[in-house]
């Protein structure tokens, strides 16, 4: 046995405490969760020889190698290999993994085989009958979990409307959602591919329900379609598709965190657990912010504190004591700001105390001449 008196003991946990402090600091990558749908005993849709599980896994792996092709981003993975994950699981990966975004793969099917094109989700409670439908499509995949009555009491997959009840709507990372999704729906677009029903949709998926960052579900594309399903079985069309979508997410990267690894923590959406408006206790270390001295007199900084599809009154108690709030409506979604100035350093005070008064997903958001620039170029600026 080895004897370790109390002054060892202090140095021990001086030394472990320093070496993980000092690693987590240096891990400032971008962190990206990717999400193959289905798997296993769960097929997703099968259509002429097409199946939605592997394509999707197919799919997913060659984004993660063009995204870990990039120094200065991590991935990590709720499957690699052909298993089933539980829906909740699933999120809690995301979450453990302390990701920037979560995005989810899969394939469309109808009865209707002349439907195509790809459709790009977020978190949300419409009650557009085609958007329930879809989620009800991919929420049923509960059913085929163990005890899945006792683990989603309340929630009926066969009415996603119920999720509603649940819990309060995660909207503080709505915005982010729809910034992400855009960029993939553009890069399909890009491609010639149609982007169905002409924008971001939303509907309740209970797979991005509990993931406590921007996350998005993609569905590429119809493999009940034979021209569509071909492409989407083929090597060429993943690579296409694949590309696709790490091209959006290095975008979506780009414009909140810069070229580099995050270097503006401070843009970043928290993983607190909105549901029971905790503050988070556990803060990480943040890297030193930029010092900027002077500031063009055009360009503006806000704090961004939440988005959301309901329109409130702009006064203290419903902004958790905050006063000088403003407010931007646009894409059906209202955006909801916190004081405004063109001193960048005034701005991360604005910044500092949203945050103390529970915002914790609060960001920095920037205009020019009134109109919404990029983080990176204001700063630069």
């Amino acid at each position: 046995m080895i004897n370790i008196n109390n002054n060892t003991l202090k140095v021990l946990l001086f030394l472990s405490f320093w070496t993980s402090s000092h690693s987590f600091g240096q891990n400032s990558n971008f962190k990206v969760t990717l999400d193959a749908g289905h798997g296993a005993h769960d097929f997703g849709a099968v259509y002429n020889g097409h199946v939605e599980k592997n394509i999707a896994l197919a799919v997913v792996l060659k984004v993660g190698k063009l995204l870990e092709a990039n120094s200065k981003v991590d991935v990590t993975y709720t499957r690699k290999t052909d298993v089933f994950i539980d829906l909740v699981e699933r999120a809690n990966i995301a979450n453990r993994a302390d990701a920037n975004i979560f995005v989810s793969i899969h394939c469309n099917a109808n009865r209707n085989t002349a439907a195509d094109g790809t459709e790009t989700y977020v978190m949300g409670m419409n009650k557009v009958a085609s958007n329930l439908e879809a989620a009800k499509k991919e929420n049923s995949v509960i059913t085929l979990e163990k005890d899945y009555k006792r683990k989603y009491e309340g929630f009926d997959p066969n009415s996603p409307e119920t999720m509603i009840g649940l819990t309060l709507m995660q909207e503080e990372y709505l915005d982010n959602s729809i910034s992400l999704a855009s960029k993939i729906e553009n890069a399909f677009d890009g491609l010639g591919k149609r982007i169905r029903g002409g924008g971001v949709k939303q509907a309740p998926f209970m797979v991005l329900h509990k993931a406590y960052m921007p996350r998005v579900l993609v569905e590429m594309g119809f493999i009940s379609n034979y021209i569509e399903g071909n492409l989407l079985d083929s090597e060429e069309g993943q690579n296409e598709i694949a590309k696709a979508i790490a091209d959006a997410i290095v975008s979506y990267k780009n414009e909140y965190y810069g070229n580099g690894g995050v270097e503006t923590n401070e843009t970043r959406p928290s993983q607190k657990n909105i549901e029971n408006n905790s503050k988070d206790s556990s803060t990480p270390v943040e890297p030193k912010k930029p010092i900027v001295k002077q500031v063009s007199s055009n360009i503006l900084f806000k704090v961004q504190i939440s988005a959301s599809s309901r329109k409130m009154e702009l006064k203290p108690t419903n902004f958790k004591g905050l006063s000088n709030i403003s407010i931007d409506f646009d894409n059906s979604i209202y955006r909801y700001m916190y004081g405004e100035t063109a001193d960048y350093n005034e701005a991360m005070k604005l910044l500092d105390q949203a945050k103390e008064n529970g915002y914790g997903s609060a960001f920095l958001i920037a205009f020019k001449n009134g109109k919404k620039i990029n983080l990176q170029e204001a700063i630069k600026l």
